[in-house]
């Protein structure tokens, strides 16, 4: 699968999921119950789909031995968007409209006039109470969207105007026909979706999401603009990169996390237990002694994989006189020196040597200190599982928008890097 058709699919952590899981299963790597016991052995490729938004994929080396270390990349499977209440139906006048709230951090105004669309999973009668049935659903076509006021109604608009997420960002499914059932309208359509009848559905988790295609843009074709970028170019180059080998004498890691843009205070989130749990269950199936993965992980390495600052050609004011870069850069390593990025020099000099040992272009990155940054999945991790840990990430610009902007180079890079890292 190339980058558009995995942006193109990955429209909620649902579906990144879910096509992640198909990406690796095309390259021999095997399923895991999180639940279960780890049945694995050495040179074997694995993954593990953690409360239907998290994945971790994992492979063991020939010769591997408890004194291994692991190579570690993270990213997250989350965008910011609109998410459905629990119930959906909002009964407005003369149309049908969907309730629904802001997830993370959006720039709201991109979400106007853009045709939408509805995915996630839904949860339906099961065998018992504790075993409901999880569908994933896709209406994949544009069924919605988040009209402007006229700038006639609202003469100051391009001076701009706040826009209030229970008024302003609430999507029209369009004008209520007759005979709709005004208080129904939308769970009627998805039992239509799903192909059942709507009084199966127990819950859903559905999400809003920009129907826009990721498309090659520029002059010289050289950029790409696509929804998602945040994150989901860090999740291919890491799904490349694990896929392409296996190091002989240790175990590689990619963690693609929910709800980066919220926290990651989740029990599938970066801030949490999860991954340590994974590794112990590594070393119990590998049958290794569990007081020395302590010593592995000291000795381990990781990537925190997240999307960085490409210079805006219009206001370069915002960003460090030097250290900065455009699109096509290549591959940025995040340096903070509060620790909002993750770093230390040794870990970064690895970097630095890593990407010139792969070919891949590179620059270091430092915010303008009069502009905070966001936060990452790095300091996180790192406060869980001690190991030395660098940011890195492909330059943007557009970030959080309904459609982002990235240099077409700049993913080739990240893929290098990543390859020779998991090598």
């Amino acid at each position: 699968m190339e980058l558009l058709e995995y942006l193109a699919a990955g429209v909620t952590p649902h579906q990144v999921v879910k096509v992640s899981a198909e990406m690796l299963e095309e390259e021999g790597f095997q399923e895991l119950k999180l639940d279960k016991p780890f049945a694995i052995e050495n040179g074997g490729r694995y993954f593990i789909k953690a409360f239907s938004t998290t994945l971790v994929a994992f492979t063991v080396g020939e010769s591997v031995e408890e004194t291994q270390n692991f190579h570690i990349a993270a990213a997250h499977t989350d965008h910011p968007c609109l998410h459905l209440k629990p119930k959906a139906e909002l009964r407005n006048g003369d149309y049908m409209k969907i309730d629904t709230e802001v997830y993370g951090g959006p720039i709201n105004n991109t979400w106007m006039d853009r045709p939408l669309s509805v995915a996630g999973i839904v949860a339906l009668k099961g065998r018992d109470s504790y075993s409901p049935e999880i569908r994933y659903v896709d209406f994949k076509r544009p069924v919605c969207t988040v009209p402007n006021l006229a700038i006639h109604m609202n003469r100051e608009l391009n001076r701009g105007t706040e826009l209030k997420p229970q008024t302003d960002l609430i999507p029209t499914f369009g004008p209520m026909k007759e005979g709709q059932d005004k208080d129904a309208f939308f769970i009627e359509a998805l039992a239509r979706e799903l192909d059942v009848d709507s009084a199966f559905i127990l819950d859903f988790d559905l999400y809003v999401y920009c129907c826009d295609k990721p498309e090659v843009i520029g002059y010289n074709e050289d950029m790409i603009s696509s929804p998602r970028l945040d994150n989901l170019t860090s999740g291919y180059a890491l799904l490349e990169g694990i896929s392409s080998c296996t190091r002989a004498d240790g175990s590689n890691i990619a963690a693609l996390f929910d709800h980066e843009e919220i926290g990651s205070g989740t029990k599938q989130g970066a801030d949490s237990a999860l991954l340590e749990t994974i590794l112990k269950k590594i070393y119990a199936g590998l049958g290794f002694a569990p007081e020395s993965l302590t010593d592995s992980i000291l000795g381990s390495f990781l990537f925190s994989v997240d999307v960085a600052h490409a210079t805006h050609p219009s206001h370069p004011e915002k960003y460090d006189p030097i250290n900065n870069a455009p699109m096509n850069s290549g591959v940025m390593i995040k340096i903070n020196s509060n620790q909002r990025y993750t770093f230390d020099t040794s870990a970064v000099a690895t970097a630095v040597s890593l990407c010139e040992a792969a070919g891949a272009k590179y620059t270091k990155y430092a915010n303008h200190s009069d502009v905070a940054g966001g936060r990452t999945l790095g300091p996180m991790i790192s406060s869980h599982l001690p190991m030395r840990t660098v940011d890195i990430g492909v330059p943007m610009l557009a970030m959080h928008s309904a459609r982002e902007l990235m240099g077409y180079d700049d993913e080739e890079a990240l893929i290098k890097l990543m390859k020779e890292f998991y090598k």
